[in-house]
């Protein structure tokens, strides 16, 4: 059942990183179910559309002249090249859905969520980990979508992206879904009580002022 919200405020992004195979898409899609007031984020990208892709839904589908000269612009949130295209996160779709008063949900790595915080200095950063690296490695085995030399670089890139995710605000170990779920809502929900709260003191000594 979807939580309700009170009010429009505060609005926050909320980062969500962690290894490759550690769950974070389907336990970002969990917390999207739960929570009514968070938005999940769309990215810009310069690859083509994939089969029933939507621009604006599935992605701000754009030229790289486009991207590079809004990333030239400052317009970017937060970016990077991957396999020789551009995804990032444009900060127009950010900045509209959190004067709805939605937290932006974002599903990215750990350089993403670094530049997030430079970017939006209040953003909420939670990394995912996973129980063990023996079962992270089964996990990218059961996918059977890597050759035994991808998933061996995936895991070297795992255990990096682990040794940077010390900038997080948050970890959350993903052994039980239904766990893991329940502690990132959590988190959310005190975050958001919390920041709530803050500004409501904020405003009452401002009150007194006048």
């Amino acid at each position: 059942m979807k939580d309700s919200p009170q009010n429009t405020f505060p609005a926050f992004p909320i980062v969500v990183s962690g290894p490759s195979g550690v769950g974070k898409t389907v336990l970002c899609q969990a917390l999207l179910e739960r929570l009514s007031w968070t938005e999940r984020s769309v990215s810009a990208t310069t690859r083509p559309p994939r089969g029933e892709e939507v621009d604006g839904d599935s992605y701000f589908f754009r030229t790289e002249d486009q991207f590079r000269r809004d990333i030239a612009a400052g317009q970017m949130a937060e970016w990077a090249e991957v396999h020789g295209r551009l995804y990032g996160t444009p900060k127009d779709f950010l900045d509209s859905r959190l004067a709805m008063g939605k937290c932006v949900l974002l599903n990215i790595d750990v350089q993403g969520g670094v530049s997030m915080k430079e970017s939006y200095p209040d953003s909420l950063l939670i990394f995912v980990l996973p129980p063990s690296w023996t079962v992270l490695e089964r996990r990218l085995r059961q996918r059977k979508t890597d050759s035994e030399e991808q998933v061996a670089v995936r895991l070297e890139r795992a255990r990096g992206e682990v040794a940077e995710s010390r900038f997080y605000d948050h970890f959350v170990i993903n052994d039980d879904l239904e766990d893991a779920v329940a502690r990132m809502e959590r988190i959310a929900i005190d975050e958001r009580t919390t920041r709530e709260r803050s500004e409501e003191a904020g405003l009452g000594r401002r009150r007194e002022q006048v």
